[in-house]
């Protein structure tokens, strides 16, 4: 089997990132009172975030998708059956405002991902939907994602595995609970 698991810095010019050590040296440098443990912990999450975006990014690109339309894919299916829900509903779940979030919804409907209908049991309503077309990207996206993340994670046993995903969900849940209006973004980005 390949491994899904690419360089993702070979092909960019300029500079290479510094290295975790070097940027915990250059901080502790800068600012004395870093604990070098924690910047450790918060770098290589951040680092590991932004590499996994990208390795996401590439593979709904290969399925013709955005990282954006496959959000909204997700949120769908995430809703059950009948994989409905408002465009205010999933404009709260993705954290974009209304006017973005019909952006996108106009771009799903035009390329036969999603659906936009009145509700039949209230005419002012708006429901999207999702297609068969958008359905099978977002199975063939998560069977993509399932491989990588298999790989990502192939030198952690069982346990190690477990414990680590207990650790990072309760990290989740102090920020979620420090800034629960966080689950958005602070800008819309298309």
């Amino acid at each position: 089997m390949v491994s899904v698991i690419l360089p993702l810095m070979a092909d960019t010019p300029g500079p290479a990132e510094p290295s975790l050590e070097e940027q915990i040296a250059a901080y502790q440098r800068e600012f004395q009172g870093l604990d070098p443990q924690v910047e450790r912990v918060v770098s290589a999450l951040s680092r590991l975030n932004r590499r996994m975006n990208v390795a996401y990014g590439r593979q709904t690109a290969e399925l013709g998708i955005s990282n954006a339309e496959w959000e909204v894919l997700k949120a769908l299916v995430l809703a059950g059956e009948p994989y409905h829900l408002g465009p205010g509903d999933l404009a709260k779940r993705l954290g974009l405002t209304p006017a973005a979030m019909t952006h996108r919804i106009d771009r799903m409907v035009a390329e036969g991902l999603v659906t936009r209908e009145r509700d039949e049991t209230n005419r002012v309503r708006v429901i999207v939907g999702i297609t068969e077309e958008g359905r099978a990207k977002w199975l063939e996206g998560l069977r993509m994602a399932t491989v990588f993340e298999g790989d990502l994670l192939q030198d952690l046993s069982t346990a190690e595995r477990a414990l680590l995903g207990e650790l990072l969900t309760r990290l989740l849940r102090r920020v979620e609970d420090a800034q629960p209006d966080a689950g958005g973004r602070l800008s819309d980005l298309d």
